[in-house]
């Protein structure tokens, strides 16, 4: 019998778990969508886990709580711990309360693990909006790039320039990857332009090595069930970067940034922060101390060692996911903020605002 959580007001943290059902309908998952409503009828069976969320101590939406459970949810699953769950995900049968019931009560104790540690989605689709935006950065300066990611986790964005894109119709990357981005565009194309990566080196607290079964696995469970090819992506993805890994240190954003801003940077070429879904995780002091060095080091940027920082992440009430550019070269005007395109938050789809060559109307 599902429990009413009668207690679940407004501000009751595992109210959260049914808002984010609707947003997983409305962006194409409604399998996830009655995972996380079963989960809320059910959680009253997993005592611990219940008490977790109703005490949670972070923004339910920008601590991603919901789908750190979802994602222990299609773990459970994918190991076929509980063959019914594992039934559910197959398609065999549509009794959600019933074996996410029993995947609350019996499997509290990994569920907890997986409430512990933030989502690392890794979604490469993003890549291609970096790429978009490094491509107006290469039209205007000419120059190669030194990427520096932070929250980079298993590093697959900054590989970017190993992926084939296909954006609006323009080609970028290598051609001949196995994994091929084509993200639904909208809008005129992104400027025609070579973008060169000289150097990608990123940051994470929790760095994810892709040479460990488990982490790949953990990396699959937080892909919704049924998107294919959100799978298919991560999984080539993954391929690739065995054997061009990715180099990522274990340290916190800013103070890596800040190390990293203050070495000496190659004349001719062009040093880009690069971040993606990752501020909404970052305490204030050290969100506060990330954009202090961006901006300090924007003031040292010439003409020959330009700065940029593109950042793709939701706006300030959460309505949209942005893809932004402010950009260093020692000129007047520099450190405007210009929002490039909106963007699905995995990806899908991006809808370019500048006009054909990526020229900014007056």
């Amino acid at each position: 019998m599902a429990h009413p959580l009668a207690t679940a007001g407004r501000n009751d943290p595992r109210a959260y778990l049914l808002k984010q059902s609707h947003v997983a309908a409305t962006l194409g998952s409604p399998f996830t969508g009655e995972i996380l409503a079963a989960a809320y009828r059910q959680l009253w069976r997993a005592p611990r886990l219940d008490a977790t969320i109703a005490e949670w101590p972070l923004d339910p939406a920008a601590s991603a709580m919901a789908l750190r459970l979802n994602a222990g949810l299609h773990a459970l699953a994918r190991r076929g711990t509980f063959a019914d769950l594992s039934a559910l995900y197959a398609g065999d049968h549509t009794e959600f309360d019933r074996a996410v019931g029993e995947a609350l009560e019996l499997g509290e104790p990994t569920l907890l693990v997986w409430m512990a540690h933030p989502t690392q989605t890794n979604e490469v689709r993003r890549s291609s909006a970096f790429m978009a935006a490094l491509s107006l950065l290469a039209k205007r300066h000419g120059m190669p790039f030194d990427l520096l990611e932070v929250g980079a986790s298993a590093g697959l964005n900054l590989l970017l320039d190993h992926y084939a894109h296909d954006l609006g119709g323009v080609a970028f990357g290598d051609s001949n990857s196995r994994l091929r981005l084509q993200p639904d565009w909208q809008g005129a194309p992104p400027p025609m332009a070579h973008v060169a990566i000289a150097s990608a080196r990123g940051a994470d607290l929790r760095p994810l090595r892709l040479d460990d079964s488990h982490t790949r696995e953990r990396l699959m469970s937080y892909v919704w069930p049924g998107d294919e090819v959100r799978s298919e992506c991560l999984a080539q993805a993954m391929l690739l970067a065995r054997d061009d890994v990715p180099l990522v240190d274990r340290e916190s954003a800013g103070t890596w940034l800040s190390q990293r801003l203050r070495e000496p940077q190659a004349a001719g070429t062009m040093r880009v922060v690069q971040h993606s879904m990752v501020l909404q995780y970052l305490p204030e002091d050290e969100l506060l101390a990330l954009k202090a060095s961006i901006l300090e080091a924007g003031h040292r940027a010439t003409r020959d060692r330009p700065l940029a920082r593109i950042g793709l992440e939701w706006n300030r009430d959460r309505t949209q996911v942005l893809l932004c550019l402010t950009s260093w070269a020692g000129r007047a005007g520099d450190g405007e903020r210009q929002i490039l395109a909106a963007c699905h938050p995995y990806g899908a789809w991006l809808k370019w605002h500048l006009p054909a060559q990526g020229q900014v109307t007056a």
